[in-house]
């Protein structure tokens, strides 16, 4: 079984990464601008390619901008491990929960290509 990875977007709390570790101190999870992840305020297109080459699943709520920037990405044929768009006025309890959840029950081969909300 391969284990699912994260990237946080930047406009993920960095209490959801503290919140993941303590659930599960081996889960793999980076935010954007923690090493060696694109940095805070790296463009869309950016993330987007780090996502790819390492195979981690995107968890954001920006639903500005970075949904032309995915859309724009698979049409130039890249691809994506998998995308998790957090709801609106989820609590950092709840989504830590449901990415620990994600991480212990799946196989990051389930999420490719598709996209969620969460929590679920």
């Amino acid at each position: 079984m391969s284990r699912v990875r994260f990237l946080l977007d930047e406009n993920q709390s960095p209490r959801l990464r503290a919140a993941l570790f303590r659930l599960a101190p081996t889960l793999d999870v980076l935010r954007a601008g923690d090493s060696p992840a694109p940095a805070l305020g790296a463009p869309d297109v950016e993330l987007l390619r780090y996502l790819e080459v390492t195979g981690r699943i995107l968890v954001t709520s920006d639903r500005t901008t970075m949904p032309g920037h995915i859309q724009m990405h698979l049409q130039d044929g890249g691809h994506l491990w998998g995308i998790f768009w957090v709801r609106s006025g989820a609590s950092v309890g709840r989504l830590a929960e449901t990415l620990r959840l994600v991480w212990e029950a799946t196989d990051a081969s389930e999420w490719i290509g598709r996209e969620d909300w969460i929590p679920f």
